[in-house]
């Protein structure tokens, strides 16, 4: 560790040599751990190793390798297809013969193969020809194919803790020859600094350790001195975990809506600037917020679906970053507003009644006829024209025969949802009995 590796970033160079300088995962690494007893005996089995950039996933893969003395073998599933596996797969059989070798196959961004692809793997993961270890940041329940999950263990990385990345940084100033010939001096506040803004990646947290070092010049002693406020120009802003295609994504969006629904808006509201200082687009965020106005809160407060909407025009009309506050206007109303599901339960009901029962037709008093065939033939007979009765109150059917007397649509006694409940309840009071009809008005 503190030879001079030219041309390799510092996080290559700092990269641990055994599992006494790996930091984190202590759930999965720490003394008597199964893997860890696995990897020190030397024992293989393939695996999918699950978690965000810079939590060691890389380290992990070559650490195993090297504790076993297996032939190790990397390649991207960005950059390969099934012609490497193959040739992989030659290669490892000739390690086995020549030299007792076991293949170590590590695949970097496995999510990224196709079914097809993963499909390669199974029959030499099965025979042991190689040993399988695929890193990928994505849920692996979703990205990777059941038989291949079936075949692997699935070890979960979690994000380093702000404390593990200061020991990392201190590690690295201690012992990288690069690093110590520039002098330089961090004061402790700039070390925290870099490990807030690393949001739990080793990697990022090195690059911009090296990134604050090359860019400070030394002063006239020769040192460079980096202080918390220094790391601030130098960084500029702080680049959050977010991928809007990952799982990331739907945790994200996930934590907003539950925020909104459970009326925290200081939830609501920091869940929203995650993911726009992320790079979110405003319109998605703007879309989730009136879907929201009208799944959580509905009838209980209808100026809901207005705002929501405001801020999705606002968004539209004056673009970023000023469409922010927009947003955040509208996540603080409908975090703070009554709510109800009725609309979007009575909705449900009927599409699954529209979905699961006979279509019969739409009753012959609420069909229009505007010829004398369709008035022949009974449409709009014995129609009561609301307009034409008493506080334009009628009782007629309005569903099938087969949905006859059916209620979808039940209103809470929240906000404004609590006057439309009394409306119901009012009308269903001066409710005539069957067979008794309600009189025009003259």
């Amino acid at each position: 560790m503190g030879e001079v590796q030219a041309g390799k970033p510092l996080a290559d160079r700092m990269r641990p040599k055994d599992l006494s300088e790996f930091l984190g995962q202590e759930h999965i690494l720490g003394k008597d751990k199964p893997l860890r007893r696995m990897i020190e005996k030397g024992e293989l089995h393939s695996m999918i190793l699950w978690g965000p950039p810079g939590s060691g996933k890389t380290t992990l893969a070559l650490l195993i390798a090297g504790y076993t003395k297996a032939h190790y073998v990397k390649f991207s599933a960005v950059l390969s297809g099934v012609a490497d596996i193959r040739k992989v797969v030659a290669e490892a059989q000739f390690q086995r013969k020549a030299h007792n070798k076991p293949t170590v196959l590590f695949v970097d961004e496995i999510h990224r193969f196709n079914k097809a692809q993963q499909d390669a793997f199974l029959p030499h993961v099965e025979s042991g020809r190689i040993i399988l270890i695929g890193a990928t940041t994505e849920n692996p329940s979703f990205e990777i194919i059941g038989p291949l999950l079936s075949r692997t263990k699935v070890y979960v990385l979690q994000q380093l803790k702000p404390e593990d990345l200061v020991q990392l940084l201190q590690r690295a100033l201690a012992t990288d020859q690069q690093i110590k010939a520039l002098k330089s001096e961090f004061e402790a506040a700039a070390l925290n600094y870099i490990a807030q803004i690393a949001d739990g990646d080793a990697r990022r947290a090195l690059n911009t350790l090296e990134l604050a070092v090359t860019s400070t010049e030394p002063d006239a002693q020769g040192k460079r001195k980096i202080t918390a406020k220094a790391l601030e120009e130098i960084v500029q802003r702080k680049f959050l975990l977010y991928d809007k295609s990952g799982e990331e994504h739907y945790n994200l969006i996930s934590a907003l809506h539950k925020s909104l629904r459970d009326s925290d808006p200081d939830g609501a509201i920091y869940w929203l600037a995650r993911m726009l200082e992320a790079g979110e687009d405003p319109l998605y965020v703007a879309r989730r917020l009136v879907r929201f106005a009208s799944e959580d809160i509905g009838n209980a407060d209808p100026r809901a679906l207005l705002v929501a909407v405001a801020a999705k025009e606002a968004v539209d009309f004056i673009g970023m970053p000023e469409g922010n506050n927009a947003l955040a206007q509208c996540a603080a109303y409908l975090a703070t507003a009554p709510k109800s599901n009725a609309v979007y339960k009575a909705y449900e009901a009927a599409k699954k009644d529209a979905l699961e029962t006979a279509a019969q037709p739409v009753p012959l008093h609420l069909r229009n006829a505007p010829t004398r065939l369709m008035q022949g033939l009974g449409y709009g007979k014995d129609y009561q024209y609301a307009h034409d009765f008493p506080d334009a109150r009628v009782e007629q059917e309005h569903l099938p025969e087969n949905l006859k007397g059916k209620r979808y649509y039940v209103p809470t006694e929240r906000g404004f949802e609590a006057e439309i409940k009394k409306r119901m309840d009012e009308k269903a009071a001066k409710r005539k009995p069957p067979g008794v009809k309600a009189k025009p008005e003259k």
